[in-house]
């Protein structure tokens, strides 16, 4: 890649956001409508730590919003996981599969539960799991024991599947999902990215057996922190509510705990902020989808880079957008990155891949070529709502 090409590359970048734009941001929060309002009034009425009606309203407001029966909000995204491992009998000693692009937290909520990753391989158009190569996968190593599926390789149980849905753009989960019933494993969604985007019609999060999102600080939606366990089913919502609540039993002044459970309670305080940008969102998907026109407009035509697009029969919320660089100029990968920064433009590579993490090094996996390949040749272009001001409104000056 020449200078030329650098120099192209960041040149579009930067004719994609605002005029006079001296620093981008990956993606800050967007603060406009009501949060102020919200979270004065719980101040204003002392009710700010992990009970009151902003709760209660956020967790409506969420399962409305995607379609799921029930929204159980908790303190974080890795807390939304965690308790979905434990709600589906994910025991320790026992393997979970994840792909090994993704965030950290998705392997760590599996070793919380003192339980073993399970590293596998992406389809290139989504970065999600690859459905196919799972399939096949799975029909190499398992064999059926008391009803459970095991890893003959390993010799231990194979418990759970969690497909993530990378960069805000849904992973193939209907065909996931097929593999995992034929299989008998549950499917458990990270969509901690993906708040606000669909795969044929539906919400992310609800197309497995149960799904998680996150309302960190870098999300599309924040609540500073927090996250949301996302179910159909309501046996499994209920427990999943006693156990995130200290498996309290309910009673006016007795301390009754019946099992071991976990301090997960969303603050209301942050729920009222959660409220108030979720009021927001459709507007934040609009202008970030503006945005990523903006950049496929701009970086179009210029060789070596192409942007990942929206997947067929899907609609992303653009949460980061991603530029891929052609194979052959994968090494050049860090001077585009520094070219960037120098130009005041906050991108990023992937993640480092799980498995070539230290204390996951070890973990079984599958072959991993295509994600390895994507690693190298992926970079995230600043995203943040604020990058993309609303179009004006007709007859207004």
């Amino acid at each position: 890649m020449t200078k030329l090409a650098l120099d192209r590359i960041v040149a579009a970048v930067q004719a994609a956001l605002p005029a006079k734009t001296t620093r981008a941001a990956l993606h800050e929060p967007h603060f406009g409508g009501n949060e102020w309002l919200y979270v004065k009034q719980c101040i204003d009425e002392g009710w700010v730590s992990s009970v009151g009606a902003f709760v209660d309203r956020f967790e409506r407001d969420m399962a409305a919003y995607t379609g799921a029966r029930r929204a159980i909000a908790v303190v974080n995204g890795t807390a939304a996981l965690h308790l979905s491992l434990v709600l589906h009998g994910v025991r320790a000693g026992d393997e979970v599969l994840l792909p090994t692009l993704t965030f950290v937290a998705t392997a760590n909520a599996v070793a919380q539960q003192q339980a073993v990753p399970h590293f596998c391989d992406v389809d290139p158009s989504t970065l999600g799991l690859d459905p196919k190569k799972l399939d096949a996968w799975l029909q190499e190593i398992v064999v059926r024991k008391d009803g459970r599926c095991v890893n003959r390789l390993t010799g231990r149980s194979i418990a759970a599947v969690i497909a993530v849905h990378i960069f805000g753009h849904p992973a193939e989960v209907a065909s996931v999902r097929e593999v995992c019933d034929r299989f008998g494993l549950p499917l458990i969604e990270d969509a901690a990215e993906s708040l606000g985007a669909y795969r044929d019609g539906r919400h992310t999060g609800t197309l497995g057996h149960c799904g998680t999102l996150s309302f960190n600080g870098n999300k599309i939606l924040t609540t500073g922190g927090g996250g949301m366990l996302l179910t159909n089913d309501e046996a499994l919502a209920d427990r999943g509510k006693h156990l995130s609540t200290t498996a309290k039993v309910p009673h006016a002044w007795a301390f009754d705990h019946d099992q071991v459970g976990y301090n997960y309670r969303l603050p209301n305080i942050n729920a009222a902020l959660g409220c108030a940008q979720l009021e927001e969102l459709d507007t934040f998907l609009a202008r970030k989808r503006l945005l990523a026109e903006r950049y496929a407009e701009a970086l179009s035509g210029i060789p070596g880079i192409e942007l990942l697009r929206e997947p067929a029969s899907c609609r992303s919320n653009h949460w980061l957008n991603t530029l891929m660089l052609a194979a052959e100029h994968a090494a050049e990968r860090d001077q585009l990155l520094g070219a960037l920064h120098a130009a005041g433009l906050a991108a990023r590579p992937a993640w480092n891949l799980m498995h070539t993490l230290p204390m996951y090094r070890d973990c079984p996996r599958m072959e991993l070529g295509v994600a390895e390949d994507c690693a190298r040749r992926l970079i995230n272009l600043p995203s943040g709502v604020a990058l993309c001001p609303p179009a004006p409104q007709k007859g207004v000056s």
